[in-house]
């Protein structure tokens, strides 16, 4: 509530004012006491920040939102202007803000562990934030005279009708008991059984809820928090706000989709295992532009490869219900956490009945997909390729034991229907590897013509390797969805692209993804872009078969693509010469010069 009654635009106010305007929007007299207790938590979870005044003043956090109920005074101050309108702040990410109080509460707790706690708080809150605005709306149907729904003006009645579920399964919103609602488990945050309450509160969703149950991860009573923090970042989760109804669930599942960067960024390798950076998977979706249909992945880890499916289709016209996804994770912790990200955003994806092994347990066994996107596991050596000697997945041959990476493009290539188009991230060595018949397989699938197009991307794109990945394209038939391209493949050397977000993590920015994603369709003819495809120098080319078997049928974009064209300048070149022979002379003065000055400094130091 402090937060509440705090200025909007970040101006401070006086500790006196603030206890003044915490009472009224309390109803009652706030102590002294209880306001210095309710500002010092604030300002120790980093939601409100000290203002400059000698008499104590606070203000909001960049990038906390609050506002609701404050009130401006009723005439502007006047002065001798020194009350001048403070220049405004740039506003920080309000996600930012978040992630920071909320790593801060941490303490010494191992990130890989704390994501669970965190994120299954975020989708608590979504959940029963979405089933009380249901509430709203169901009273406001049943108590209006004018609505369908309209069942008299006894409050009893109206009462009821907020507990029939029917209200609001058919409006897709889960059903939260009462004593699992946020609001519940807030009031009760401060005790010390709060983590037991909480679970207790995901078992009974779990129980009113069919396509959740066993899908939650039940562990906040055994969380190894210092006594109080569990309580803290229940508060702090609290102050997500929302601009709009509308858009209360897009700001949860970008919070959501945030902490995930952040934790497997905190996490380092482990991180990675489960995430796949946006902008990777962004290329993946522009590139096969998957506007409706059946869309799969094998290997779904948190589900970012189906948010951003959506998010295209959305942002290209369709509806989120011109798209079913289905997905596989063997991970039991991965698989939920995938569950959560997808419920956050009201996907009715279908993750199989349980965590299972994809090559061992095809959850999917009968069914063939319109589009299929996957980050497998890169080399991995333990994926019991022996017992999968005479697969009918092995079209192109038998994968090695040792390598699950031509065992992953095959079995996408069988799960896809007639038509069907896969995006694949894999290690570069894929594109090229000849170890224990790897490149007879390689050679098999462009003799089979099932390699579209092959991508490949700069390194440091990921948080958990820094070697270079590329993209695999693959379908069945390549005269779908646009020009007759059988007997071609399109190369894409994407490696010089990208912008270093920090001193070890690159990302691909949206012009890079536009112009990855516009090439393949501009040489599909598909429709997607108006541009015709040309072969550019050093980026992109379109070969033949012939030309891959001279190549020995290694995939790699720089040996097809060539050497990007070099700018001439136009300085002749004796001129050129002259001009840059001086400049050698002249810095190779300057360098002796700097290491006399060296060999001096050194000696006055006594060596």
């Amino acid at each position: 509530m402090l937060l509440e009654v705090l200025p909007g635009d970040g101006s401070t106010l006086g500790n006196q004012s603030a206890r003044e305007a915490l009472s009224r929007a309390a109803g009652r007299q706030i102590s002294e006491e209880e306001y210095e207790a309710v500002r010092d938590k604030a300002l120790a979870l980093g939601l409100v920040v000290k203002g400059r005044g000698r008499g104590g003043s606070i203000a909001l956090a960049e990038g906390i939102e609050g506002g609701s109920r404050y009130e401006a005074p009723s005439t502007p101050a006047t002065g001798n202007g020194r009350g001048r309108n403070k220049k405004e702040a740039p506003a920080k990410d309000f996600k930012a803000v978040l992630w920071a109080s909320a790593d801060k509460l941490r303490a010494q707790m191992d990130a890989a562990e704390y994501k669970h706690l965190v994120l299954g708080l975020i989708f608590l809150k979504y959940i029963s934030d979405t089933f009380a605005a249901q509430q709203g709306k169901v009273l406001q149907m049943v108590s209006d005279p004018d609505s369908d729904f309209y069942i008299g003006d006894d409050p009893a009645d109206h009462q009821a009708a907020l507990e029939d579920r029917d209200y609001y399964t058919q409006e897709n919103v889960f059903w939260v008991p009462a004593g699992a609602r946020w609001e519940s488990l807030r009031a009760r945050a401060k005790q010390p059984d709060i983590g037991q309450l909480i679970d207790k509160a995901l078992v009974a969703i779990e129980n009113e809820n069919a396509t959740l149950r066993g899908k939650l991860d039940k562990r906040f009573g055994a969380a190894q928090l210092e006594p109080g923090r569990l309580g803290e970042l229940v508060d702090l989760i609290s102050t997500i706000g929302f601009a709009d109804e509308q858009r209360s669930g897009d700001v949860l599942g970008e919070v959501y989709e945030y902490f995930l960067g952040q934790f497997a960024s905190a996490e380092g390798k482990k991180g990675g295992q489960f995430y796949t950076p946006a902008h990777v998977v962004k290329t993946l979706v522009a590139v096969l532009a998957p506007h409706k249909g059946r869309i799969y992945d094998p290997c779904c880890g948190s589900g970012g490869m189906f948010v951003q499916s959506e998010k295209f289709i959305q942002a290209h016209g369709g509806k989120r219900d011109d798209a079913s996804i289905y997905g596989q994770e063997s991970n039991p912790t991965t698989w939920r956490l995938a569950a959560m990200n997808l419920a956050i955003r009201g996907f009715a994806a279908d993750l199989g009945q349980e965590p299972a092994d994809t090559f061992a347990r095809d959850q999917f066994p009968d069914q063939k997909f319109d589009y299929i996107l996957a980050n497998p596991p890169f080399n991995i050596s333990d994926w019991g390729g022996e017992k999968y000697e005479s697969d009918p997945r092995w079209v192109y041959g038998r994968p090695p034991v040792g390598n699950a990476n031509y065992a992953w493009l095959q079995h996408m290539l069988w799960k896809l229907r007639p038509g069907g188009e896969a995006g694949v991230v894999l290690a570069n060595g894929s594109m090229s590897s000849n170890q224990s018949g790897e490149g007879q397989i390689r050679e098999a699938m462009v003799r089979g013509d099932v390699v579209e197009v092959m991508v490949a991307l700069p390194g440091q794109l990921f948080l958990n390797t820094q070697i270079p990945v590329c993209l695999w394209f693959l379908t069945n038939d390549k005269t779908q969805r646009g020009r007759d391209r059988r007997g071609e493949t399109l190369f894409i050397d994407a490696r010089q692209m990208g912008t270093m977000k920090t001193r070890v993590e690159r990302v691909l920015t949206d012009e890079d993804i536009e112009k990855i994603a516009g090439t393949v369709h501009a040489w599909r003819g598909n429709g997607e872009v108006s541009d015709a495809y040309e072969d550019v120098a050093g980026f992109c080319y379109n070969a033949k078969l012939e030309e891959i078997e001279k190549n020995g049928f290694v995939l790699t974009p720089g040996r097809y693509v060539g050497a990007a064209d070099q700018d001439d300048d136009d300085e002749p070149f004796d001129q050129k010469m002259k001009r840059l022979t001086a400049l050698l002379k002249q810095q190779q003065e300057e360098g002796a010069e700097l290491d006399q000055q060296i060999a001096e400094n050194l000696r006055r130091l006594g060596f």
